[in-house]
């Protein structure tokens, strides 16, 4: 028969449960780090074709469904290797599903309005809440950095044409996802080479 948890125990289980989400969601950064490149490569691509006029160069954010596909094949298979669900964990999913359906909704409503000029702020707005939210829930002073900098880099946006909001995106993914991400791979490098 089981003795009951004391207080001590009770906080200890806790403890051990947070940090195994924060493994279990940083892992190796690697989700981080290929949103960042791929929106990158979008962004840069996008702000580099309009300036040589080429006329399709919005067809390079179909990248990103692909990304999409990717990583719902790469969580599910995740996710089949996790033993325990943890509150923190739980946290983070509707944290980022939460993001995605007010980016797609929020993109929808603004293009079907003809608010082109505000896409990109907005966006930088959303790519902040995720990343700010995250960071807290894992004391992942990086990523807050991170949503502050999209937040920072929204307003900015705004003061400049509209051209080189493209360029908007490239600085805010890189902060935000690029450099925690990598900071996060070298964190479970470090935690799993000893």
């Amino acid at each position: 028969m089981e003795q009951p948890l004391n207080e001590q125990s009770s906080l200890e289980l806790i403890e051990s449960m947070i940090n195994k989400a924060k493994n279990s969601f940083s892992e190796s950064g690697t989700l981080y780090l290929l949103w960042g490149i791929v929106i990158f490569i979008c962004s840069l691509t996008q702000f580099i074709g309009e300036r040589l006029n080429y006329e399709h160069t919005n067809y390079v954010w179909y990248l990103t469904w692909v990304m999409a596909i990717y990583q719902v094949i790469y969580i599910s298979r995740r996710s089949k290797k996790e033993r325990a669900k943890t509150y923190t964990a739980d946290m983070l999913k509707y944290v980022w599903i939460c993001f995605a359906v007010c980016m797609f909704l929020g993109i929808f409503i603004l293009i079907s309005r003809g608010a082109y000029s505000s896409v990109v702020p907005v966006i930088l707005v959303m790519y902040g809440m995720p990343t700010f939210l995250s960071g807290s829930i894992l004391k992942f002073r990086s990523l807050v950095i991170g949503g502050i900098a999209c937040w920072v880099l929204s307003f900015l946006s705004i003061q400049f044409p509209d051209q080189y909001q493209p360029l908007f995106i490239c600085a805010a993914v890189v902060i935000a996802w690029i450099i925690p991400g990598y900071l996060l791979y070298l964190k479970h490098k470090n935690e799993h080479s000893s």
